[in-house]
């Protein structure tokens, strides 16, 4: 392997996007990580990795051994405990690294937002009368929605939901996106859905279901993310890309 060594920590358009652009860098040595929950992941520009790494000291493990000059967390804005494992590795290891994340969606004129906390918090919301919830927060915490068997649950995910819910009324959508306004207009319709229970993910490609819900004056509980810290971040594919450079640029000069 010869040139500045990253590893990007992925799964998110933005991390794909960004390991397009370094693939044809002679100068530069990528691999890519996913963690490997997607049952049919896309295929990547860059070597590719899959599967945890045991931990932060497992992650500082192998970037020592793999002689990684640059981290990258590239996750999901809801992937805390590999983000946060990411900041205690690059710590121990000593090596520079930064944050992509793509900025959190703003509430504007015409949304009914309700913010919370955790998915469990935004269950509880939906208080103690049958209502019809557009669930639309991946499969990983699904489950919360156990907790309160009364209403009537839409979940959407990549892949099935393992184990299914206890919840006596739940229809499975198995979909990806990105969706599209007049799809997610029409299907909040023909389910007659109440709410809309979101993760701020950011980004286009969900986003529509909550351009959808504001059109149709539906309520949305949306899961806030938690305060990121511990490493510089960025927010766009172009804003690393400079910023690898300038890290590149210098790790030449220290002869790394």
């Amino acid at each position: 392997m010869g040139g500045t060594r990253i590893l990007i920590l992925g799964g998110t358009t933005e991390a794909r996007r960004l390991a397009a652009a370094l693939a044809v860098r002679t100068d530069l040595e990528v691999i890519l990580s996913l963690a490997g929950r997607t049952a049919d992941p896309a295929s990547q520009p860059v070597p590719v990795r899959t599967g945890g790494f045991g931990g932060a000291e497992g992650l500082a493990r192998y970037l020592k051994d793999k002689r990684i000059d640059l981290l990258i967390d590239a996750t999901h804005p809801f992937a805390a405990r590999i983000s946060t494992n990411a900041v205690d590795a690059a710590g121990r290891s000593g090596i520079a690294a930064f944050v992509l994340r793509r900025p959190a969606w703003l509430p504007v004129e015409g949304d009914r937002w309700r913010a919370v906390h955790s998915v469990a918090e935004a269950i509880a919301a939906l208080g103690f009368s049958a209502r019809r919830i557009f669930l639309a927060i991946g499969r990983q915490e699904a489950h919360h929605a156990n907790a309160a068997p009364i209403h009537h649950y839409w979940v959407r995910s990549v892949d099935p939901v393992e184990p299914v819910l206890t919840v006596p009324d739940v229809t499975y959508i198995h979909a990806k996106g990105p969706f599209h306004l007049e799809d997610e207009l029409a299907m909040l319709l023909q389910y007659a859905i109440d709410v809309v229970v979101a993760k701020n993910s950011g980004g286009d490609a969900t986003y529509a279901k909550i351009e959808a819900a504001r059109q149709l004056g539906i309520e949305v509980i949306m899961v806030e993310r938690a305060h990121a810290a511990g490493l510089p971040a960025v927010e766009t594919v172009e804003a690393a890309l400079h910023r690898i450079d300038h890290l590149a640029s210098s790790l030449m000069k220290r002869g790394v």
